[in-house]
């Protein structure tokens, strides 16, 4: 049973020498992820990790068509409207344990169709499993879900070139998204090209890259979805975004969800150490 209290506050989890902790009230972010004390995103109200739901990325102009009804979003990084509305809502707090959390919101405007989206955490002492399921109340809808991870270029506040994350997800990559000037997918497939990034991958047998911080730590990135945004034009940090469809995907890859059909993605990163 949760409590108003329970969806304000901080949820803490912990499994071994793994800390997380969730902020429900700020879209249901992970806030921190420790291993063995030391944290691997990058710390603020805006970064951590949020879920990105029940859009990916940007939507064109902030418009998707359903059927022959055309929706306006707000454009919430003009022209575009990006990353959903569930990192800007307040979650509630379903059910919490030592290791795992549930969370939930209800669906309401600006997104013009009712539903609930859930978000599972389930934490053991080497990984992070999380999960996003997106249902509707009544009509359907086309939908996307992800998250939006901000892991630390350098571990322990440390400046050092030699000791900066190495990404690799060359495997997995059987393309890019041609990205055009407005930072749309023009719909062209390209050969993967050489970063630095702010560009979507097609990964059709599934997500995975490795995040290595020299002598410290290695992260895997799993997940069932068939795309992924790699983000790595900060200095501060890297992004590794698995979701179920590329940016202005509501237009261009719409998935429904429908009565009897709910959109479910799980991701999971996995850590050694080195």
């Amino acid at each position: 049973m949760s409590t108003d209290t329970d969806q304000k506050r901080e949820i803490r989890l912990a499994a071994g020498d793994a800390e997380l902790t969730i902020h429900p009230a700020n879209g249901c972010r992970v806030a921190s992820l420790r291993v063995g004390g030391t944290e691997l995103l990058r710390q603020g109200d805006r970064y951590g990790c949020f879920p990105m739901v029940p859009w990916c990325g940007r939507t064109g102009e902030g418009r998707f068509r359903n059927g022959g009804v055309t929706h306006q979003l707000p454009l919430n990084s003009p022209p575009h409207a990006i990353h959903g509305t569930g990192r800007d809502t307040s979650w509630r707090t379903a059910r919490k344990g030592g290791s795992e959390a549930a969370f939930t919101y209800e669906l309401a405007d600006p997104w013009p169709y009712t539903g609930r989206v859930t978000q599972l955490f389930e934490l053991t002492d080497d990984s992070l499993t999380l999960t996003l399921g997106v249902e509707t109340y009544d009509d359907s809808f086309p939908a996307q879900a992800g998250w939006h991870p901000w892991f630390l270029r350098h571990l322990d506040g440390g400046t050092a070139d030699e000791d900066a994350v190495r990404l690799d997800f060359a495997a997995a990559a059987a393309w890019q998204e041609e990205r055009g000037a407005d930072h749309l997918p023009t719909g062209r497939r390209i050969d993967p090209r050489p970063g630095p990034w702010d560009d979507c991958f097609g990964m059709p047998d599934g997500v995975e890259a490795t995040l290595t911080w020299p002598g410290r730590l290695e992260l895997k990135v799993t997940s069932t979805a068939e795309w992924a945004v790699i983000y790595d034009e900060q200095a501060e940090a890297v992004c590794v975004e698995p979701q179920t469809g590329p940016p202005n995907g509501l237009n261009t890859a719409p998935r429904l969800v429908t009565p009897i059909d709910p959109l479910e993605i799980r991701a999971t990163w996995s850590w050694r150490r080195l």
